[in-house]
């Protein structure tokens, strides 16, 4: 099951709770977008976000998110649900998520999303604090000089 989430440097684990399931007997749509929230901040958590925009006030604000569903989770069940970042602009970044069922060992919903650094304090969009970018490379696995090349090339 974990090569399902290779390329993922931030996977956790989350139980399938009863109470997520809706009247058809499976887990709500909207919940997805919450286990991906999940992962979102653990990554940040680990790129050291929240430290970095206490002395800036520049943080994260999300532009907009979606989701595919590939099959209907249920209870019981555990999840795991992997973050990375593929692309990384002055400004933004794009994340990618991915659900995978230990019960049934397959991918049960891949999303992605648009993140925009913002200035709290000044209520506008601002450029990605450099040690922000510095951390995503690390956490990554990639270059600089390999950032530069896919902020240039977007897919």
């Amino acid at each position: 099951m974990h090569e399902l989430l290779d390329g993922f440097p931030v996977v956790i684990e989350l139980p399938v709770v009863w109470g997520e399931m809706d009247a058809f007997r499976h887990v709500n749509n909207v919940v997805f977008f919450r286990y991906f929230e999940t992962a979102r901040i653990a990554y940040f958590d680990k790129v050291n976000y929240r430290k970095i925009m206490e002395e800036t006030g520049i943080g994260p604000i999300l532009a907009s998110t979606q989701c595919r569903y590939r099959f209907p989770l249920t209870y019981p069940d555990t999840i795991s649900v992997g973050a990375r970042v593929p692309a990384v602009q002055e400004d933004r970044f794009t994340m990618e998520y991915r659900i995978v069922s230990h019960r049934h060992h397959r991918i049960a919903a891949e999303g992605d999303a648009l993140v925009v650094s913002y200035d709290y304090r000044k209520n506008t969009k601002a450029p990605l604090p450099e040690a922000v970018r510095r951390h995503i490379l690390r956490v990554e696995g990639r270059s600089e000089a390999a950032a530069a090349s896919a902020a240039e090339n977007p897919q």
